[in-house]
């Protein structure tokens, strides 16, 4: 979510004007300009259910008084300062994902999404996969519209092939990459697991409550020359670059989309999804760039890693498709070109 709003919000400048207010840390409230959008850093008090608790999202409306509000689900406490505010300012909601692991919460602030969903005057959905399958938008399908996620591929010419071939030569000759944060959601337990079946090695980047999970379970399994938790890296193109395939391994409907098989496809690579009934298969449709296997199984995992692994033709033609697919469904621009269309449409009975 994060990732997609600051690609969105920078390629809206040269058509509205951008404020964005975010979470950050325990500083007190920042205001700082980052390549033409205004940012508002917003001190959090702490976590509650992975939602930061804000408590300035129920005045920044009223300090800022936009012409149009932007909102960013699955986020509840930002729906309701939005409700809380009494504005009658339009509405626009970007629907991530349903809220599925924290059932109670979920419960909880139900009636709260349901309101700002009536209220809203456009609902931004990544796919159509994900509108069917959404309980919660059915009531609100008029309202709903499928804007898939844009992406902006990193150019070849700023990848250091020096990087490329170091990676290849530190870890190689047969990567298997992962990305994402360590969460429950994504499943790298069962991707930790397939590798005990899987003669190569696994690189997974990102950070997350699950990494002392992680960590004790490739010692308990004796994986450590074949699975490399790297955290966070400084930049995540070369590591595309020098990988053999990708995988996404997610096991619940958190996985909306999973933009990082965008990153992958750019790049040229297979994947290796999940069949979760989300966006997943959308992206990264199976058989057409990747390869699809049920959730939450080490075998099928393994087994299609192996066939990856065993088959060049089929990596070659499968990385062709999926870059061939990221350049002509999912740009940036046709993003931005129908986000601010929908946003002309939620202003315009204001302005009659």
């Amino acid at each position: 979510m994060e990732t997609h709003l600051a690609l969105l919000a920078s390629r809206l400048t040269p058509f509205v004007e951008v404020e964005v207010a975010v979470a950050a840390g325990t500083q007190p409230h920042g205001r700082e300009t980052v390549g033409g959008v205004t940012v508002h850093r917003l001190r959090t008090l702490g976590v509650l259910a992975a939602t930061p608790i804000c408590p300035e999202l129920f005045t920044i409306i009223r300090d800022v008084r936009p012409d149009l509000v932007h909102l960013h689900h699955p986020h509840p406490l930002a729906m309701l300062g939005y409700l809380a505010s009494g504005s009658r300012i339009p509405c626009v909601v970007s629907y991530h994902s349903d809220i599925v692991r924290q059932r109670v919460l979920g419960r909880l602030t139900a009636p709260m999404v349901r309101a700002t969903l009536r209220r809203s005057a456009a609902i931004l959905v990544a796919s159509s996969e994900y509108l069917d399958s959404s309980t919660v938008l059915q009531p609100f399908r008029r309202t709903c519209h499928v804007v898939p996620y844009g992406f902006e591929p990193v150019a070849p010419s700023r990848i250091d092939p020096r990087a490329v071939a170091e990676l290849r030569s530190r870890y190689g000759p047969r990567l298997v990459l992962a990305v994402g944060r360590l969460t429950a959601y994504k499943g790298f337990e069962y991707l930790v697991r397939a590798m005990a079946d899987v003669d190569a090695r696994l690189l997974i980047v990102g950070e997350g409550p699950c990494r002392r999970m992680l960590e004790h379970l490739i010692s308990t399994l004796r994986l450590r020359d074949r699975v490399t938790l790297l955290g966070a890296v400084a930049d995540v193109a070369p590591y595309y670059e020098a990988c053999d395939l990708f995988v996404l391994p997610s096991v619940s409907r958190n996985e909306a989309f999973g933009l990082v098989q965008l990153e992958a496809m750019a790049a040229g690579k297979p994947v290796v999804n999940t069949a979760i009934g989300s966006g997943v298969a959308y992206a990264c449709p199976p058989g057409l760039s990747g390869l699809a296997v049920p959730p939450a199984d080490p075998a099928a995992l393994a087994a299609a890693i192996r066939q990856l692994l065993a088959d060049p033709e089929l990596r070659r033609t499968l990385g062709a498709a999926g870059r061939a697919r990221v350049a002509t469904e999912f740009s940036a621009a046709a993003m931005v070109r129908q986000t601010v269309d929908l946003y002309e449409q939620a202003l315009r009975p204001a302005v009659l």
